[in-house]
């Protein structure tokens, strides 16, 4: 059975002729977007690091323009139904090499073609509600952001008047021990000194005697 011929698909289509890339290369990335609903599509395009994706987009834009415009459709109600790159002319092209040779230079271009429908009304009802329920998921994270951020730059609240005057006295208990120690240390250091004295006096007395004896004697 043969199916539907690509220019009888039904929908809103755009095309875009001799684009400098080969077929090759725009068909791995619409093989990204068929079937994504527009907005999908073009968030995948824009976030993709093929150089193709840039026309593609341009493409996929003027589908939904015509969409609107031509046929009066919503945009969030459209998806790309269709999406396909024939191939176009190759541009012959030569390089000098070695020897007086020459090396052909193929410089491929295609015709990228983009086809926008609009949901059957079962599908676009589950499609409203992932839509709704993804808006409501994403609300509660901002939401939550919000308050983190909120309690992370207000101020510490402040204690009660029963845990400030525990704070106080125990406070007050450190400066009075802390007091009490260094008391201890200067008497203990001044005792030290005092029996330094003492053993020197004694030690000097020793040796008056000691010279009162051999003078004496002498």
């Amino acid at each position: 059975m043969v199916g539907v011929k690509t220019n009888e698909r039904p929908g809103t289509r755009a095309r875009a002729s001799y684009v400098r890339s080969s077929a090759y290369k725009a068909r791995e990335v619409l093989d990204l977007i068929r079937g994504k609903s527009c907005a999908d599509a073009q968030d995948i395009l824009a976030f993709s690091d093929r150089d193709v994706a840039r026309p593609i987009g341009k493409v996929l834009d003027s589908a939904l323009a015509n969409a609107e415009h031509n046929d009066g459709l919503d945009a969030d109600e459209l998806y790309v139904s269709a999406c396909y790159a024939d191939e176009g002319p190759t541009l012959k092209r030569w390089r000098p090499r070695a020897r007086g040779r020459a090396t052909r230079i193929r410089k491929r271009t295609c015709h990228i073609t983009v086809i926008v429908s609009r949901y059957d009304p079962e599908t676009l009802e589950k499609v409203r509600a992932k839509q709704s329920q993804r808006g409501v998921a994403a609300a509660e994270a901002r939401r939550r952001r919000v308050a983190r951020s909120r309690a992370a730059d207000q101020p510490e609240a402040p204690a009660s008047d029963e845990q400030a005057e525990e704070e106080e006295v125990e406070a007050e208990a450190d400066v009075e021990a802390q007091a009490a120690a260094v008391v201890e240390a200067t008497e203990a250091a001044m005792a030290g000194d005092a029996d330094d004295v003492e053993e020197s006096d004694v030690e000097e007395s020793g040796d008056d005697e000691e010279s009162d004896k051999a003078d004496g004697s002498g």
